[in-house]
């Protein structure tokens, strides 16, 4: 077989989810984050991969890294050489992945648009449930709260959950967030732009990005809601059309004297690096940059207003 002829079998052939599933050690299928056309896997503490059209291509929410098997090999393996990529891409020609496709294809976008899911929802209200969750369980103030309220970003899901909402630059719901005593999730159907808290000056002159809602929520309470800051939230991994809106904001701020964007993301590796890639933003856009990281390792902002309370009690 000649060698390029090769490689474009090894390409055709080899299912980039059915390699990350047979890797050591393995990466698992994250179901309910997952659709038909977009596979997101997991492995150890924060590691995250994409598999795009139908296990042929992926991307990493973490970095700029993606393309076909080839390219996943030796993102897996640096120290591998091409030929050496090719024997591993040779033992798994053929194997199809292992995650129920058929469980998958059925998942259906919602019966209703995302905005008028969203508008169906109670808004914020003192004593009730979510409102109790976000106190009790999670430390935020009243008072973050309230504005939380006043911008219309959180409102009361299903069972006690807080439905945290996306929004993109015309103020339209694009996904929803969910968490609660016992969940983790989303909506499904929706697209990931920004969760965000606006401090109240316009146009703000910081720009302050954490990871999850609650930790942009608990940024704003340990710092008494920064009047010329914006709060945001990508929710994790950090999509195409996340970037870009975080881009569009860094360049709002490029003309303001003073001005600042800063990475809040978690304190541990994989908010390292999505810090490094925030610097790399604002560099590109001649805006300052800070590292707000959290001063105990492994914890996130969240973790840092729970201390705070507790020290008070």
């Amino acid at each position: 077989m000649r060698h390029d002829e090769e490689i474009e079998i090894l390409r055709a052939r080899t299912n980039c989810a059915a390699l990350l599933e047979r890797s050591t050690p393995p990466w698992r299928l994250d179901r309910r984050e997952s659709t038909k056309h977009c596979l997101k896997y997991r492995r150890g503490k924060g590691e995250i991969l994409i598999v795009n059209h139908e296990g042929r291509g992926w991307w990493d929410p973490q970095s700029d890294a993606k393309g076909d098997v080839f390219d996943l090999v030796q993102h897996l393996e640096p120290g591998l050489n091409f030929g050496e990529v090719r024997k591993v891409l040779r033992r798994f020609t053929g194997i199809q992945p292992t995650f129920p496709a058929a469980d998958i294809q059925r998942r259906r976008s919602p019966d209703l648009p995302l905005p008028i899911r969203w508008a169906r929802r109670p808004r914020l209200r003192r004593g009730w449930p979510v409102w109790r969750y976000l106190i009790e369980e999670r430390c935020l103030p009243p008072s973050v709260l309230e504005t939380a309220r006043a911008a219309d970003i959180v409102r009361e899901g299903p069972f006690g959950s807080a439905w945290f909402a996306h929004h993109d630059d015309r103020r339209t719901v694009t996904h929803i967030e969910i968490r609660g005593p016992d969940f983790k999730g989303s909506v499904r159907g929706g697209d990931k732009i920004l969760f965000r808290l606006p401090g109240g000056s316009e146009p703000p002159t910081r720009f302050a990005l954490a990871e999850a809602p609650i930790d942009a929520l608990s940024l704003a309470a340990l710092e008494n809601i920064r009047a010329d800051t914006l709060y945001a939230a990508t929710g994790g991994g950090m999509g195409p059309k996340t970037i870009s809106e975080i881009e569009a904001i860094v360049a709002r701020l490029a003309p303001i004297p003073g001005a600042r964007f800063c990475s809040a993301a978690d304190a541990n590796p994989a908010g390292d690096r999505y810090a490094a890639r925030h610097q790399l933003i604002a560099a590109a856009a001649g805006v300052a940059f800070e590292r707000l990281r959290p001063p105990v390792e492994d914890s996130d902002w969240n973790d840092m207003l729970d201390q705070r309370e507790r020290t008070k009690q």
